[in-house]
This record gives C-alpha cells, structure tokens and sequence, in this order.
C-alpha cells in the first residue's frame, strides 16, 4: 500500500486517468480539468486520509495497473465523478454561470444496468411526452440532424433529414435519409412493414411492456403457439424481439401517448442488453448507452452494433449512435453517425413547414 503522498502513487492516479474500458477516449482538455481537481481534492486540508475506500478496476479488453493506494470516501467519490464532473460543469459554462462547485457536492457517476436506464428513459418520457391525435389526412413532419464522420479520414458532414410521413398511410411520404430524398407511395393491400408507420397499427399496439414483447414475439413467431409468458421465449426470439424494438423507438420518433415509456422498458427486459457509460452524442453531451449483445451469434461476430443514448442524470434521451458503409472493397468507406431529432410536429400537406402551418 503506498501512501497518499508518495509521488508514485499520482503516477498510479495517472494510469487510472488513462483507463481504457471501451469507451472513446476523453479528450486532453476534459482530462486535465479531472486530474486537477482530483489532486486538488486529496491535497485539501483536513481531508481524511486514514480511513480509506478500496476499489479495483478491471478490463476485458486491456489490463491496466490497478489502482494500489487507500483513498477517502470523498476522494473516491471524485475518481468515480470525473467525467460526470467535467461535463456538468461544461454544462454550466454553457449558460453563463462562472461558479465551480466542489467536487466533493456533486453526485458520483454510477455504474447502472440496461434495466435502470430504460425504467428511467421511460418515466422521463411519460412526464414529458406530449399527447396528440393527428388526423388521418394529415402528415407527421421530423426533421433530424445526421452527423457523420468518415472513420478513415476524420471528416464530418451534416446532414438535415426532414421527413412528412401520411398519419394513415393512405398517402405518399416525403421520406429522407443522409440527406437524400424521395416519395414512398402506400403500402399495397397485401404488404406490411415495420415498425409500422400509420398511426393507427401504433395505436393498436400495447402500452404494457410485456404485452408489447408478447404481442412483437405472436406477430413474428406465435400463429398458433403464440406465446403467454416472458419464460417461453427462446433466444432466437428475444434477438428478434430486441431488432423489433429498436427499430420502433429509432424509426418512428413521434408515437401515441404511452408507446415509448412502454418499449424502453420492453427493450430493458431484454437479454443481453447492457449499459455502456461514457458515450458521446452528436452534440458532445457525455451519456450513458444501451447497446446489444446478441446470445444468438458466436463468441467474437460482430452483432448490433448501434448505441441509444441517454443523460445519466434524467435519463432523458439524447440520441442514436450507429454506424454505415458505403461501397465496397477498396473503395469502400465507414462512417461513424450521430443523429438526434432536432423537431415535430403535425402538419397538412406533405413538404408543408410547421411554421407554414400557423
């Protein structure tokens, strides 16, 4: 055990610093402001350095040394809270206020489960989600901001998705995506598609999270066995289910009253999803991510690969990870996206603003 005043010890602060847990990196600026006020935290006076917290940190994916020396409660507290840390107070900068509260007043980032994260998304959207009843022969209007970077040369490019999606269905769509578009006529009488689009199949489905599951697994694989219980889905089915969810919740941003909370909280009933802490949105914000693990592929496949996240705070949603690829071989390029929805609304006619519409 060193002490707290050895020097060698703020080398083994320094490692904890550099701690790679697959997250991206932080950058230089974010580290330093973490560090200063960590050091700044253990060389307060008066601080309790006899009684001391151990912890251990371990990584699957690289091992770096572990933190060797006994800290205070406050101290640890400011190891977990630096990246929390740094970005309220950026927060703070944002809106004009100069003030830097102590370390030691502000909450520790935890280490929560998928389940926590997706209950708290879901009670944060049914506190904020606004209620409407679109006509028929009206059109919802989104408008998304795409962020792309190309993974080989760093270069970013935005791009504005507006897109006027028929209540019913019963008219053609203005759909975009990466920045083209085109018209998407009705469905034909015998097609179907999902996550459905027309508020009334959305309306149908259940607000109940577990009737949700249940209703996805018998659309998908009941017919005459469908399925009462959670118990009886099989793994094959929950990897369905899961592909089923995430893309309601990303493809369809506006829904009836009562979808959303209920398939978050579906999605966190699902095996394998997990919480993954750290993650950048398209506008810098730090949150924490729900990614995939999918049971069904072999150990090392590449499986989803895309990330929904969320405030760590609120849980309130921030915005969509994923990731793309356009051509092939050679020539072939992989962007990284970051999207969020920037607006809705209800509108008449199809490329009408909402402005436009009063």
């Amino acid at each position: 055990m060193r002490d707290i005043d050895d020097p060698r010890a703020l080398g083994d602060l320094r490692d904890l610093a550099d701690y790679d847990a697959g997250a991206p990196p932080l950058d230089e600026e974010t580290r330093r402001r973490g560090r200063a006020r960590l050091l700044a935290t253990i060389t307060a006076q008066g601080a309790d350095r006899t009684g001391g917290t151990a912890f251990r940190l371990t990584s699957p994916v690289r091992r770096r040394p572990v933190l060797r020396i006994a800290l205070s409660g406050a101290v640890a507290a400011a190891v977990t809270a630096g990246v929390l840390v740094a970005v309220q107070h950026d927060r703070d900068e944002g809106r004009g206020t100069t003030a830097k509260p102590p370390v030691t007043s502000l909450p520790p980032m935890r280490n929560v489960s998928a389940r926590t994260v997706l209950n708290g998304a879901a009670a944060y959207a049914r506190q904020h989600e606004k209620p409407v009843s679109p006509r028929d022969d009206q059109f919802v209007y989104t408008k998304e901001i795409i962020k792309e970077t190309d993974q080989k040369t760093g270069r970013t490019k935005t791009h504005v998705d507006e897109n006027w999606r028929s209540v019913d269905g019963s008219r053609r769509s203005w759909i975009m995506e990466v920045g083209k578009g085109w018209w998407s006529p009705p469905l034909a009488d015998n097609e179907s598609m999902w996550p459905p689009q027309d508020w009334g199949t959305l309306r149908e489905l259940p607000t109940d999270p577990e009737r949700l599951i249940l209703e996805i697994q018998g659309n998908f694989f009941g017919g005459k066995d469908k399925n009462t219980s959670l118990d009886a889905i099989t793994d094959q089915e929950w990897s369905h289910i899961h592909f089923s969810l995430a893309g309601l919740l990303k493809l369809v941003p506006v829904m009836p009253e009562g979808l959303r909370p209920a398939a978050y909280e579906a999605l966190g009933m699902v095996p394998g999803v997990k919480a993954v802490p750290n993650q950048k949105d398209a506008k810098g914000r730090v949150g924490v991510a729900i990614t995939y693990d999918d049971p069904t592929l072999p150990e090392g496949a590449s499986g989803y690969g895309g990330y929904f996240i969320f405030d760590p705070v609120t849980y309130a949603f921030l915005g969509f990870r994923d990731q793309r690829s356009s051509g092939d071989g050679k020539d072939m390029k992989i962007y990284t996206q970051l999207s969020y929805l920037d607006s809705w609304a209800i509108v008449d006619r199809a490329k009408e603003h909402p402005s436009a519409a009063g």
